[in-house]
């Protein structure tokens, strides 16, 4: 049980710094060569540069997702039906200030400044689905505890 894989997105604009929101992200995924950056220009001629990371290690996909911390869990734990599509990827959001300071917080909305989070969760049949969801998220506090 756990995560298949977790992927983290965020944008930064020509009037943040990248490199400080790429550290974060690397943070966040646990693993710095993870992290890619890709600059280009906007429509309107300002750079742009999409941050992206991801882990398909089942194992640093739990840490990942751990990271969000105990209330953020809960939370996401609480609106799972809400967030979950039909591949079993669970969507949410990170204010951007939130993660450069190491202290995840969800955001309210789709409001810019955002990373995005995607977690794709196994589930296999023969055992209840939510039985199994459930299990992930105690595997993330029980990380917690062991920090």
């Amino acid at each position: 049980m756990g995560l298949h894989h977790i992927t983290w997105r965020a944008t930064a604009s020509a009037l943040s710094s990248a490199d400080v929101l790429a550290d974060a992200i690397a943070w966040l995924i646990g693993d710095a060569e993870a992290v890619e950056l890709d600059r280009s220009t906007s429509y309107h001629g300002p750079e742009l540069t999409l941050v992206t990371a991801s882990s398909a290690s089942k194992r640093k996909a739990l840490q990942s997702l751990a990271k969000l911390g105990e209330a953020n869990l809960k939370q996401l734990q609480s609106e799972m039906k809400q967030r979950m599509d039909d591949q079993h990827v669970l969507h949410f959001r990170l204010t951007i200030d939130s993660v450069v300071e190491g202290e995840p917080k969800l955001a309210i909305g789709s409001a810019t400044g955002t990373v995005k989070g995607q977690a794709k969760f196994e589930v296999y049949s023969g055992r209840s689905e939510e039985e199994q969801l459930e299990n992930t998220f105690i595997e993330a506090h029980e990380l917690l505890k062991g920090k």
